[in-house]
C-alpha cells in the first residue's frame, strides 16, 4: 500500500526510521489500481504496545498552524495518555455513593479515561451519561440553592393584605371574567408576596394571553400595602400601549400613574421626579429613562420587567438599587421559553405559565402561499377591507440589498399602492429610519383607522394593539425566526373577528426554512414553537452572548440530552431536600466539588 503526504514531507524524510515496524492508521483510498492511505497517523510498534491499547481513537480540535508544528491529533493523543500514565487515573470522585448506586454510574476517574480512550462502544456510552449528568446536576444545585437561599436570606416586603383598591378594580373596573390560567398565576404572586420572602417571578404567556392585567393586579396589592410600583418595557411603543391600556383600565378609582421615557420633556419630568419621592405617584411606567440615577422612590415594593430578555443583567440589578431592600420582581415574556432552556437557564426563577386565551378569541388560520399565488391574496385583502377590516404586511429589508433577491419595503410599498389606490385605500408605511414623530403619527392614523393597509418592517413586532386588524401578511417569511414570525402573528387576532397569518415565500425554500413554514402553518401554542426553535437554533443562538456564559457545556447539549437534564435536576432536588446544607458525610464530595464550582464561576446572584 502506498502511503500520501501532500505537505510536511521534509518533517517525514526527517523523522522516518528504516527498517523499524510501524503501526499505520487512517483512511484507505483506491487510486490507480492500488490502495493508499493519505497522511496517515504513524507509530513505532514498541511505543504502540507500551500506550493504552483502544480500538477508538479520540478527535480533538486542533488548527492548521499546530498540525503544521507536528501537534497532529496522534501527537495530542499522546500527551493526554501521558497524564493519564503520570496521573495513575487519580481523579478525585464529584458524586456520592448513594447516586453512583442509585443510577449505576461509573466511577469519575473511569468516566475520564473510557471519554479518551473507550475500549467499546459501551464504555465509552456510559462515560458520556456519566459526565454529561455531572455537568447538568452541578448547573442545577446551583441554581436551586440559590433559590431556597434567596427565599432565606433576601427577606421581601410582606403584602398582608388585599385591600379596597384591589377589590374594587376587581368587582367593578375588570371587563371581563378573568381565565382559569390568569386567577392560578395571580394565586401564585399573592402566596409569594404574602411569603416574608422576596418574589422573584416569571411570567410566560402568549401574545395576547392577557398578562397586563396580571401585572396591574399585582401592582395593585403593592399600592394597597403602601408602596409603588413600576412597569419597565423596552421600546416607548410598548411602554406607552402599557400606560394607556392600565390608564384606562384603572378609570378613576384614585390610582397615580405616570409615563417616564426618553421623549418626556424636562418640565414634566421634574413633576414625576418630586410626585415618585413625595410618594403621590403610585405607578411608574417606562423605559430604560426609569433606571436614571436621578429617578427615586419613597418606597418602592415591585418591579415588573416586560420582555425582559431586551434588558442586561446589569440593567435589571440598577432597578434593584432604587431601595434598602430589593422589591418584588416579575418578569414578564411573550416569547415563550422553552421548558428544557427555562430549566437550565432560569432554574432559580419561579415560573408561572399563562396557557390559554380570553374567552371569544378565536385562534388565528395560519397558510403558506407562494410569490405566484400574490393575485389571489390581493383578492382576499380587498374583501376583509370590505369588511371594514385592516391589514398589516410586513417586509424584512428597508433597500434593496443586491445579494438578498428580496422584494424590499420601497417596492413592495409601490406595488401595493398599485393594486390599492388612492382615494378607495388609505396605506401607512412604518420603518426604523423614520423619526420617532412620524413613524408615532403612521401608527396613529392605523389604531384610529383611518388608514386600510399598514407596510412595515419588523417594528411593529412587539406591542402594537389594534384591535380591528385581522390580517397579518408577511412577504419573504423564510427570512425571519421561528419567535419572531410567531411575535408578528400575535400582532392580529386581539378582536372577537376570525383572523388570518398569511406567509408568502418563493419556492427556493432551505429545509430548515420548510421547517420553520410548516411548524407555524400546524401550531399556534408558543412553546411547541420554542422547543421546535431551540432544536433548529441551539441554545447559544436562542439566549444571546448576554446570557449564555451560564451554560458554557463542556460536553452535555440540552437538547438532544433533555432526558438526563431532568434527571440531575431531580437529583439536585432531592439532595437539597434531604441536605440543605450538604453537609452529611456521603455528600462531602459534593460539597467539595460544589465550593470549586462556585469559586470560579461569577453568575450574577439573585438577579432574575
Amino acid at each position: 500500500m502506498e502511503l500520501v503526504w501532500f505537505r510536511g514531507q521534509k518533517w517525514i524524510r526527517e523523522n522516518l526510521k528504516l527498517n523499524t515496524p510501524y503501526v499505520i492508521f487512517g483512511k484507505c483510498n483506491w487510486y490507480n489500481g492500488k490502495f493508499a492511505m493519505p497522511h496517515p497517523e504513524m507509530e513505532l510498534l514498541e511505543d504502540h504496545e507500551q500506550g493504552l491499547k483502544i480500538a477508538m481513537q479520540p478527535i480533538y480540535p486542533s488548527t492548521e498552524k499546530l498540525s503544521n508544528k507536528g501537534i497532529t491529533n496522534r501527537a495530542m493523543g499522546k500527551l493526554i495518555q501521558q497524564l493519564f500514565i503520570e496521573t495513575k487515573g487519580r481523579f478525585s470522585e464529584t458524586l456520592s455513593n448513594d447516586i453512583l448506586q442509585e443510577l449505576k454510574l461509573i466511577p469519575k476517574s473511569e468516566a475520564l479515561i473510557n471519554i479518551h480512550f473507550p475500549k467499546n462502544q459501551e464504555l465509552l456510552a456510559k462515560a458520556q451519561f456519566r459526565l454529561k449528568f455531572e455537568e447538568f446536576f452541578y448547573i442545577q444545585l446551583q441554581l436551586i440553592s440559590k433559590k431556597i437561599l434567596r427565599k432565606q436570606k433576601i427577606k421581601g416586603f410582606n403584602f398582608d393584605q388585599v385591600g379596597e383598591l384591589f377589590n374594587t378594580f376587581y368587582k367593578n373596573r375588570l371587563p371581563f371574567e378573568l381565565t382559569g390560567a390568569q386567577k392560578r398565576v395571580v394565586k401564585e404572586i399573592r402566596s409569594d408576596l404574602g411569603s416574608n420572602a422576596q418574589m422573584n417571578r416569571l411570567l410566560q404567556g402568549d401574545v395576547g394571553s392577557g398578562k397586563t392585567i396580571v401585572a396591574l393586579l399585582t401592582m395593585l396589592l403593592a399600592i394597597d400595602n403602601g408602596f409603588q410600583a413600576c412597569l419597565m418595557a423596552p421600546t416607548e411603543i410598548l411602554a406607552n400601549q402599557h400606560f394607556n391600556g392600565i390608564k384606562e383600565l384603572l378609570g378613576d378609582i384614585g390610582v397615580n400613574c405616570a409615563l417616564l421615557t426618553g421623549s418626556v420633556k424636562k418640565s414634566a419630568r421634574k413633576i414625576i421626579h418630586e410626585q415618585l419621592e413625595s410618594g403621590e405617584l403610585h405607578i411608574l411606567i417606562g423605559t430604560h429613562a426609569l433606571l436614571e440615577d436621578k429617578v427615586k422612590y419613597k418606597n418602592i415594593g415591585l418591579a415588573i420587567i416586560d420582555e425582559q430578555h431586551r434588558f442586561g443583567v446589569a440593567q435589571r440589578s440598577k432597578l434593584w438599587h432604587k431601595n434598602k431592600f430589593p422589591p418584588h420582581i416579575l418578569v414578564m415574556t411573550a416569547t415563550p421559553i422553552p421548558r428544557t432552556l427555562a430549566m437550565s437557564l432560569y432554574g432559580d426563577l419561579d415560573i408561572s405559565i399563562i396557557d390559554e386565551l380570553p374567552p371569544g378569541r378565536k385562534p388565528i388560520k395560519t397558510v403558506h402561499r407562494y410569490d405566484a399565488d400574490r393575485l389571489k391574496v390581493f383578492k382576499f385583502i380587498r374583501d376583509e377591507i370590505e369588511k371594514g377590516r385592516q391589514i398589516y404586511i410586513v417586509y424584512p429589508l428597508i433597500q434593496e440589498s443586491e445579494a438578498l433577491d428580496y422584494k424590499d419595503l420601497m417596492d413592495g410599498y409601490e406595488s401595493i399602492a398599485r393594486d390599492f389606490p388612492l382615494p378607495k385605500y388609505q396605506i401607512s408605511i412604518v420603518h426604523g429610519k423614520m423619526k420617532p414623530a412620524d413613524k408615532d403619527y403612521e401608527m396613529q392614523r392605523f389604531v384610529k383607522g383611518e388608514t386600510h393597509i399598514m407596510v412595515a418592517t419588523t417594528v411593529i413586532e412587539v406591542g402594537v394593539d389594534v384591535r380591528n386588524a385581522s390580517v397579518m401578511i408577511i412577504e419573504s417569511a423564510e427570512r425571519f425566526g421561528l419567535s419572531q414570525l410567531h411575535q408578528l402573528r400575535g400582532r392580529v387576532g386581539r378582536g372577537a373577528e376570525q383572523s388570518f397569518t398569511i406567509l408568502m415565500s418563493s419556492h427556493k425554500l432551505s429545509t430548515e426554512a420548510k421547517t420553520r413554514l410548516r411548524t407555524m402553518v400546524q401550531t399556534n401554542d408558543g412553546f411547541e414553537i420554542a422547543e421546535v426553535d431551540l432544536r433548529l437554533r441551539g441554545p447559544g443562538d436562542l439566549m444571546g452572548t448576554q446570557q449564555s456564559g451560564v451554560l458554557d457545556l463542556k460536553i452535555a447539549d440540552i437538547v438532544r440530552d433533555n432526558d438526563i437534564l431532568k434527571t440531575a435536576r431531580f437529583y439536585a432536588i432531592q439532595l437539597l431536600k434531604s441536605d440543605p446544607a450538604i453537609e452529611k458525610p456521603d455528600n462531602i464530595v459534593v460539597r467539595h466539588a460544589y465550593n470549586q464550582l462556585v469559586k470560579y464561576k461569577n453568575i450574577w446572584n439573585y438577579i432574575s
